[in-house]
């Protein structure tokens, strides 16, 4: 770098900003990583069983392309630090009336399978709703999901050049109201809605746009062998080869300013660490909220945090399955979904609501003994999360599943289980909520805050900054930083410049992956 070495603090080892601190570690900054609990990941998170560890955050990777971009960029492969095993079944869908659907990397395999399903129309139905996915996709992720700030007249720009775009972006209509037009069977509505909240928003209040999400997932899924958190692991280590340094169990309690500049991060039990710039890999929120002092609060617009997306009910636990046979990634619809989404936006449990069910250990050789699972409840942001909560939750999750053909022994205890108001205390001024700013509303992903704050030497990373929620989203979320960061130094240097090493590609983050015949979390 020019002059002396900058010190760069990372609040927050996420996906985010585990990204940022590979890039700026290797461009030559002085890193620090901090991170209030014991390991890297943030919600990429594990609990102990005697399976071994199991995953109870993210469970896939989509665009994978993205993550092999971060690792080029630092001099890397991808596939030399973990090891990804694709699911051919993207999803094993169950509903209440006995029926099942299996969706495939495969396009025409899974086209097959719609034809089987619900006959020639389903699979027409689907044969174009996925080519106006594929469109959308394709013209956000230049002007929206790759640039360092989402630009509405870039967007409009290409729209407008591409005119049949506006009948697939269905403006003024929600998912679900373009849904009810585009399939006729009402299974087909309910499957395709729920990617609505792969971003933490409800069908029927998210855009039609979000559509789109099902291209990212039908372009690809893997695993990551050992679970997703060896990805988190990998990526700390190979920031640390670079340089960086990590402390866990340090909990930021202020960031200190001088002159309108940051200037250090204060820790909980006293300790100061300069910094000559800061990257936030929290929930936004806490900034805005005071978390960390009254010159931050004000670094992050108001209208940019204050609308939650959703929480989660989420089990982890080890146990022998019987009944189903079950894929690794397993959908259990309910009855009603309008009544699940109305509970969840009233502030409730839904009394009836759908369950993914995680098969940790399915999709290679057959298992023997317990295996590892993980199931989600979708559940409100801000929810108390009381011990009756739990029980509840204990009672509708598996009496359903079982209901529906599949059992656990043992059925686990409500240890296994986090609620809403577990993911608040975990992560600081959240309420509970997974994504960040709600998806809800046309203008949302405007509104989401950016990687520069109007603090100087402030800099945002992980789900809840630009481009969002899921891995691949955090992951670019970094890029972004990391990008402002180098770019802003470079404009304010008055020393001598110096080759930096390595570099910040600006292709496509889908890579080759997405261009794959045929992709959140």
């Amino acid at each position: 770098m020019t002059g002396a070495t900058r010190q760069a603090v990372v609040i927050g080892a996420g996906i985010g900003g585990l990204s940022a601190a590979m890039r700026l570690a290797h461009a030559g900054l002085s890193v620090t990583v901090l991170d209030m609990a014991a390991g890297p990941g943030g919600k990429m998170r594990t609990r102990d069983s005697v399976a071994g560890p199991v995953d109870i955050g993210p469970t896939v990777m989509t665009l994978k392309g993205m993550f092999e971009t971060l690792f080029a960029d630092v001099g890397a492969r991808l596939s030399d630090h973990v090891t990804l095993i694709p699911d051919e079944i993207l999803a094993r869908h169950h509903w209440r009336d006995g029926s099942t659907l299996d969706l495939f990397h495969d396009p025409e395999r899974s086209a097959a399978a719609l034809r089987d399903f619900g006959g020639a129309r389903a699979e027409t139905q689907f044969r174009r709703f996925s080519d106006r996915a594929r469109r959308l996709f394709e013209a956000f992720e230049g002007p929206v999901m790759l640039a360092q700030k989402p630009s509405l007249p870039a967007l409009t720009a290409h729209v407008l050049k591409n005119p049949a775009l506006i009948p697939a972006m269905a403006p003024g209509r929600s998912l679900a109201a373009s849904l009810s037009s585009q399939f006729t069977d009402p299974r087909l509505r309910q499957l395709f809605g729920r990617y609505a909240t792969y971003v933490g928003g409800s069908p029927y209040l998210s855009p039609a746009v979000l559509g789109l999400i099902w291209h990212s997932e039908a372009s690809g899924v893997w695993r990551v062998e050992g679970g997703m958190h060896r990805l988190a692991q990998a990526m700390q280590r190979l920031a640390q080869d670079k340089g960086a340094r990590f402390r866990f169990n340090a909990r930021a309690a202020r960031i200190e300013q001088q002159d309108g500049q940051v200037c250090a991060v204060h820790l909980e039990d006293g300790t100061r660490i300069p910094a000559d710039l800061i990257v936030f890999n929290g929930d936004p929120k806490a900034l805005v909220d005071g978390h960390l002092g009254q010159g931050p609060a004000a670094a992050v617009p108001r209208n940019g945090v204050e609308a939650r997306s959703l929480s989660a009910f989420v089990w982890g636990f080890a146990a022998t399955p019987a009944g189903v046979e079950l894929a690794h990634h397993n959908v259990f619809f309910c009855t009603d979904p309008k009544r699940e989404f109305d509970d969840l936006a009233a502030g409730r449990m839904p009394a009836d609501g759908t369950l993914y069910v995680c098969a940790q250990d399915r999709g290679g050789d057959a298992p023997q003994g317990p295996e590892r699972f993980e199931i989600i409840l979708n559940g409100p942001p801000g929810h108390p999360s009381t011990p009756e909560d739990a029980y509840r939750c204990r009672t509708h999750t598996f009496e359903t599943l079982a209901r529906m053909g599949l059992r656990f022994s043992p059925t686990p205890d409500i240890t296994a289980l986090t609620m809403p108001g577990d993911f608040d205390r975990a992560f600081p001024a959240s309420d509970g909520s997974l994504y960040g700013l709600s998806p809800h509303g046309m203008m949302a992903t405007f509104q989401r805050p950016t990687a520069r704050t109007t603090l100087r030497g402030l800099y945002l990373a992980g789900g809840g900054a630009h481009p969002g929620a899921g891995i691949p989203m955090a992951c670019l979320s970094g890029q972004h930083a990391a990008a402002a960061i180098l770019s802003d130094l470079a404009s304010t240097s008055t020393s001598r410049r110096t080759a930096t090493p390595g570099g910040m590609s600006t292709g496509s983050a889908t890579m080759a992956s997405a261009r794959s015949p045929s992709s959140a979390s």
